[in-house]
């Protein structure tokens, strides 16, 4: 019967071995639970003839597992009551197996099919079903294979890649790490600049504050202002940058702003290295079309100018300008020229105060040894 409650009578060996069991604690958890309901359970122990509801609550356990453990007892023996009952057949075989994670991780490193930008778990597990790899399998499993293997076919990041064995990007690239790795020279600094375009956007309605629990909420319609371009100038070993905004990115608005630099900045210092991408308004002749020709001359010369080269923008420092500037000050709609100039003067001028540099580790050696393949006459 189920309500039936079983006697439990322990000779002297079961309760010295249950004993020791408890007290050295080298047993599973379960094998010392059990070896405790028969311990309080025992009729002819000082504190046995305990109900069953009592020592459930005591262990806190169900009352179905003191019966139980009674019953296997009476029925089976201590060994019975104790031990965890051996299984006649071998486990399942794991779903996942090795195979298994290689294949999915081979489909997630290939081409999204047609009509896709990307993979999604869903459709890896589907895939992997189609593909007879295994009969049946869940996102959730496919989400657990990719981070173990530490995968994300979700994410991509775009890089200026060069093409191997090429002597231009080299020449190029080497001109400028030798520049990084003179010593600081008042008389003529390196002065890194760069350039990036910037859309003015405008909130169609009015953000709602934030609020305890509530984050700002703004509407995803904009308003768009027109373009603008920004310009950073900044000498890495002193911790100098200076940011100015213009309407448009011409010749004459280069020219104008290497002025500014030469003739406001650095107005004593005979010359500078300046180091810029090779686009094609980055030129002496943009000073030509844009000042007399004595001013142009006058400017020319007081530049010593070396380009990075195609597909090479990161050896650009003040590329790590740009990102932090985007980062700090441009993560959010901006709706007039005269408010972005504002704002990141503002940015520059903080910056400057704390005089954060930028300390180049990069050199030739490492190019050489990191950058191999690009080098025409070393082989592999």
């Amino acid at each position: 019967m189920k309500n039936q409650r079983y006697r439990v009578e322990l000779t002297e060996t079961e309760r010295k071995t249950l004993q020791s069991l408890v007290s050295k604690g080298k047993a599973t958890a379960r094998s010392i639970r059990r070896a405790q309901i028969l311990l309080w359970a025992d009729e002819q122990y000082p504190i046995g003839k305990m109900k069953d509801l009592e020592i459930a609550k005591q262990l806190q356990v169900h009352t179905n597992t003191v019966h139980l453990v009674r019953k296997m007892f009476a029925q089976q023996g201590l060994h019975a009551a104790i031990e965890r009952k051996k299984r006649l057949t071998p486990p399942n075989p794991p779903k996942i197996t090795g195979e298994l994670e290689a294949q999915i991780i081979a489909l997630s490193c290939s081409e999204p099919p047609e009509g896709r930008s990307r993979w999604s778990l869903r459709l890896l597990a589907d895939k992997a079903v189609e593909l007879k790899y295994i009969d049946s399998l869940s996102y959730d499993t496919v989400d657990r294979i990719l981070k173990k293997n530490e995968l994300k076919p979700h994410l991509r990041k775009c890089w200026c890649i060069p093409p191997e064995k090429n002597a231009a990007f080299v020449a190029a690239m080497e001109d400028v790490l030798e520049v990084y790795r003179l010593p600081y020279d008042a008389s003529c600094p390196v002065i890194c600049m760069d350039e990036k375009p910037y859309q003015l956007l405008n909130d169609a309605r009015d953000p709602i504050p934030m609020k305890p629990a509530k984050p700002e909420r703004r509407d995803a319609e904009y308003v768009r202002q027109g373009t603008c371009s920004i310009f950073i100038f900044t000498e890495p070993l002193a911790g100098w940058r200076q940011v100015d905004v213009r309407p448009q990115r011409t010749r004459v608005e280069w020219a104008q702003q290497i002025q500014e630099l030469l003739d406001v900045h650095y107005k004593e210092v005979p010359k500078i290295r300046l180091v810029m991408d090779n686009l094609n308004t980055h030129s002496i002749a943009s000073l030509y079309q844009a000042f007399e020709p004595e001013t142009a001359r006058r400017l020319a010369k007081r530049l010593e100018i070396h380009y990075t080269p195609k597909h090479g923008s990161w050896l650009n420092i003040a590329e790590i300008e740009l990102s932090v500037m985007t980062r700090q000050c441009l993560g959010r709609r901006i709706p007039s020229i005269s408010e972005l100039a504002s704002e990141l003067s503002a940015w520059g001028r903080t910056r400057n105060e704390s005089q954060k540099g930028v300390d180049w580790q990069f050199s030739t050696a490492d190019a050489q040894i990191k950058l191999k393949r690009l080098y025409p006459q070393f082989k592999d």
